[in-house]
């Protein structure tokens, strides 16, 4: 079942909530009605809802547990974790950035190319004495 954050608010106890929009059919989807049980909501167009006050990303996937309970998989984040615990010091770090840029969908500026001058901002021969 794939996940997509749709919004965060607080609860009247100053909680972050995180809603999901749940993308699941057949099986899964009646599987994750029947664990969420009396907290299973909808959207008004009729699309399940998953409530959470631990923000997994702007997206990931859910499971459901042996025990019926309705989880984040958070094998991605624990991976990482494991990797930069292992090396340890600055490589550790980086590679714990790099981690965190590839599950949370964002851009590795190291990634881009660099910046080539404009023709103009480059002096001309004749510029130099």
């Amino acid at each position: 079942m794939k996940i997509s954050l749709i919004r965060s608010y607080r609860s009247k106890n100053g909680n972050p909530t995180f809603v999901y929009s749940v993308k699941a059919s057949g099986t899964d989807l009646a599987a994750f009605r029947e664990a969420q049980g009396e907290y299973y909501r909808e959207d008004d167009n009729g699309s399940p809802l998953w409530f959470t006050t631990r923000c997994v990303g702007q997206s990931g996937k859910l499971i459901i547990t042996t025990n019926g309970n309705v989880v984040p998989d958070m094998s991605s984040f624990d991976q990482a974790a494991s990797i930069a615990a292992q090396y340890g010091g600055n490589f550790g770090q980086e590679l714990a950035r790099q981690a965190a840029q590839s599950i949370f969908g964002g851009k590795n500026h190291q990634d881009e190319p660099a910046t080539q001058p404009s023709p103009a901002d480059v002096p001309s021969a004749d510029d130099v004495e």
